[in-house]
């Protein structure tokens, strides 16, 4: 692999946010092979908030709306660890509602795991939950932002997990929603 090879693919801009100045090469984090399908050509301000060198800006991410439709695995994983960090922003959860990702970039996204923590997310019962299981409220919960109160009883499909292992998210009434997982029961 070679930087102009890169270089080329990217049109000689940064791959996720198409910035032209101050780029350079980044190698995806957790990748199966490594070398050109793994490496991405960044900007700076990309390469600071993916390295953790300065704190990641909502903000500047919105950029991700576009990169989520490239065709190259390596720019869909950097989209979707980055949407996910951002979950709690609605245009961050919507752009994640409509991305797709081939089974191995997805295998390749959620190796860095999103809840890079230790510690487990427990429903009231103190099962652990993972993505995608079915829970139950335990109790009526106001939703902040629009007119409904999620009832007690009610199922939530297919949930998330977020950063926090005290939250988990899904679909109450068609908005997507964070919630206290102290609030649910495992189905």
């Amino acid at each position: 692999m070679s930087e102009q090879q890169v270089r080329e693919r990217a049109g000689q801009c940064c791959e996720l946010c198409k910035s032209e100045v101050s780029l350079s090469l980044y190698e995806v984090p957790d990748s199966a092979v490594k070398g050109f399908d793994s490496t991405l050509l960044v900007c700076q301000t990309c390469t600071n908030q993916l390295t953790g060198q300065s704190t990641p800006e909502a903000n500047h991410w919105r950029c991700l709306n576009d990169a989520i439709w490239s065709p190259t695995p390596a720019v869909q994983v950097v989209a979707w660890r980055m949407l996910h960090h951002f979950s709690s922003e609605m245009w961050a959860q919507d752009l994640l509602d409509m991305m797709y990702l081939d089974d191995a970039t997805q295998q390749w996204a959620e190796a860095s795991g999103v809840a890079s923590n230790n510690e487990p997310t427990l429903d009231s019962n103190g099962v652990v939950l993972n993505a995608g299981d079915t829970v139950h409220l335990i109790k009526d919960l106001n939703v902040k932002g629009v007119s409904f109160t999620a009832k007690r009883g009610t199922a939530v499909r297919n949930i998330g997990l977020s950063d926090n292992p005290a939250h988990i998210e899904g679909r109450v009434n068609g908005t997507r929603i964070v919630i206290i997982a102290a609030y649910t029961k495992k189905a």
